[in-house]
């Protein structure tokens, strides 16, 4: 085994605050990067040292540097660097990068992380797996006659990015004569968003269910599922409300989704954690892609099974199994959920109305310490989301099982750069210490 003894966040925000959190647990060193404007930004203070990249340019540019933050990777002596979600979190060139700089990327292997980025290639292996998949074809070029005679059979259809996520470069077609134009927008964002223009068409299912299965894999070939969240609730293909574990969800075929999930996992060779997403239409699944990374709803999965995803991934890639003291999964049995968890992203427009209560003013998150909301009176940026557990009156997070009252700090807890950190494992939502109010609301 190879201990981490210091690491560099690829990333900025809550989820590098997350990670060095999780790194002050196990007494590993910290480094951070930040931009320009994030040079005041809470992250950089979380961590030992932090390091400026991508001086005079645009501020999602500064973190997709690969070749300069390898260089401050190297400077600064990390033996690790985790990509925390989006940036760079599911590129394969930086997973790559840093396997040949000797540097250990916290997530899947390269290999991995470049087959699941293809949706194309992770559908081909879910079909070589036996694992069912909507119905869907490549296009072939710029063939509009190709499109035209799925749409023929299979309309409604759905025009899907190959090379991407989030919701981004996707569209809905209903109408034939709209077939063309949706084509044109989804490569086009594609292009600006992915640096590709390939898309794929998938038959587009009504009133679906979004349930997606969380996954950890050691280097050493055991692999467990985390059980489900549900992710229906979306915006514009991007996920508002999240839900661990799903209610209502038949127990069959729950077990069939898990089952099909470890399954690809399998196939894959899959390490560290992911996320298999399914749609389901009554009593029927289907797969549609593997994210492989971290994701922001990972949150939930931690409180309803006590487990720290963000600890768990840094002691696989230092070469622990899952079955070990460090990790303590023995088996499959052994993860069992308790209660539900509820996650939301608060997302900003240009307005936010409620007809009830009317604008909201200004919208206040604070990450930190359980129980102490802390405002930076930051101006929200269009489009932005943050990831904020519902509040519900005396519990925390809005979770049905060990939780702490509203407002109260978790006994036996150390004040540290991460904030409080609490002895009970079943406190994740007061360790992540995510709360959101509302602030300035007028009729």
């Amino acid at each position: 085994m190879r201990k981490i003894r210091k690491l560099l966040c690829a990333n900025r925000g809550e989820i590098a605050i997350r990670v060095f959190r999780a790194c002050n647990e196990l007494g590993i060193c910290t480094v951070a990067i930040y931009s320009e404007e994030d040079r005041v930004h809470e992250h950089r203070h979380k961590a030992d040292e932090a390091y400026l990249v991508g001086k005079g340019k645009r501020p999602v540019e500064a973190y997709l540097g690969i070749e300069e933050i390898l260089e401050v990777a190297v400077r600064a002596g990390a033996d690790a660097i985790h990509p925390g979600y989006g940036f760079l979190s599911e590129n394969a060139r930086f997973a790559q990068a840093c396997e040949e700089r000797g540097i250990r990327f916290v997530g899947p292997s390269a290999r991995v992380v470049a087959l699941m980025g293809d949706k194309l290639q992770a559908k081909e292996l879910a079909r070589g797996a036996g694992v069912p998949v909507v119905p869907g074809i490549e296009l072939d070029g710029q063939s509009l006659s190709e499109a035209r005679k799925f749409f023929e059979q299979h309309g409604p259809i759905l025009v899907k990015a190959a090379h991407g996520g989030g919701g981004r470069g996707m569209r809905v077609v209903r109408e034939a004569a709209r077939l063309e134009e949706a084509l044109a927008s989804a490569r086009s964002e594609s292009r600006t968003a992915f640096g590709s223009e390939v898309v794929f068409l998938e038959k587009y299912l009504e009133r679906v269910r979004h349930i997606e299965v969380q996954l950890l894999g050691d280097l050493h070939g055991e692999l467990v599922h985390l059980h489900e969240r549900d992710c229906s609730v979306q915006r514009r293909h991007q996920k508002v409300i999240e839900i661990a574990p799903a209610p209502n969800l038949a127990p069959a075929l729950r077990e069939r989704i898990c089952a099909d999930a470890l399954k690809l996992a399998r196939a894959a060779g899959y390490t560290s954690a992911g996320t298999a997403e399914f749609l389901v239409s009554g009593e029927r699944h289907y797969f549609i892609e593997v994210n492989a990374r971290l994701q922001v709803e990972h949150t939930v999965t931690e409180q309803i099974t006590g487990i720290d995803l963000v600890q768990a991934q840094l002691r696989i890639a230092e070469g622990w199994a899952l079955s070990s003291e460090e990790i303590r999964i023995p088996s499959q049995e052994a993860v069992r959920p308790r209660g539900f968890a509820v996650q939301a992203a608060s997302r900003a427009r240009a307005r936010w109305r409620s007809a009830a209560r009317g604008t909201c003013r200004r919208l206040d998150v604070a990450i930190g310490a359980a129980g102490v909301v802390r405002s930076a009176h930051r101006r929200a940026r269009a489009g932005a989301a943050w990831p904020c557990f519902l509040l519900v009156p005396g519990r925390v997070a809005g979770v049905v099982g060990p939780a702490f009252d509203q407002g109260q700090r978790p006994a036996h807890s150390t004040r540290q750069r991460g904030g409080y950190l609490p002895d009970d494992r079943h406190s994740a939502a007061a360790r992540l210490g995510m709360r959101a109010h509302v602030a300035d609301r007028r009729p």
